[in-house]
């Protein structure tokens, strides 16, 4: 029997490290969370210029899992040729989207998907994502994941998880695979 939100303990959950799986914990966590009729909100702060299988899902999921793009992809590697201001200000706009979204009391799990990739290559600011962490209501769940999570976001957090890389394919020449790792 799930809780009501006033006997909910909102959570500040870190996936980050190196390996492959951290946007996986993040849909499997929004997924369970459907099971108890829990609403998810997902903003990508990177990911952008490629089309992701969890984009494909959420019209099976109805209105518990809603996902939006922000990002316009990687932040100078794989080409990118976009000025970080553009960059910048798209990261911006998903911050206002989470914004937007702690204060609708809509969702139960919010996910900034890659903030921690976007606080890294500069496109953010620390102290924005900090207030939204300070600004949460107390039974609202934060997820945030991405490579290189920030000290002072760890120290923030209730929950750190490192997912750490011990053998990939890619190391052997296979590329990504659709349902895998996009």
């Amino acid at each position: 029997m799930s809780k009501s939100r006033e006997d909910r303990k909102g959570l500040v959950l870190i996936y980050t490290g190196d390996g492959k799986g951290k946007t996986t914990a993040a849909v499997g966590m929004a997924v369970r969370a459907m099971g108890y009729g829990y609403k998810t909100l997902m903003i990508q702060f990177i990911k952008g210029a490629w089309n992701y299988g969890e984009l494909m899902q959420e019209d099976r999921f109805g209105d518990l899992l809603e996902i939006e793009q922000v990002g316009l992809g990687y932040v100078g590697i794989r080409g990118d040729k976009l000025p970080r201001e553009k960059h910048a200000a798209a990261a911006a706009k998903g911050l206002d989207k989470v914004r937007e979204g702690i204060t609708s009391g809509d969702y139960d799990i919010i996910i900034l998907d890659e903030v921690n990739v976007a606080l890294k290559t500069g496109i953010l600011d620390l102290e924005e994502v900090k207030k939204i962490i300070h600004e949460k209501p107390p039974f609202l769940h934060l997820v945030l994941t991405g490579r290189g999570a920030h000290d002072d976001l760890i120290e923030l957090a209730d929950l750190v998880t490192e997912v750490r890389s011990i053998k990939h394919p890619y190391d052997h020449g296979i590329e990504a695979q659709e349902g895998i790792e996009f």
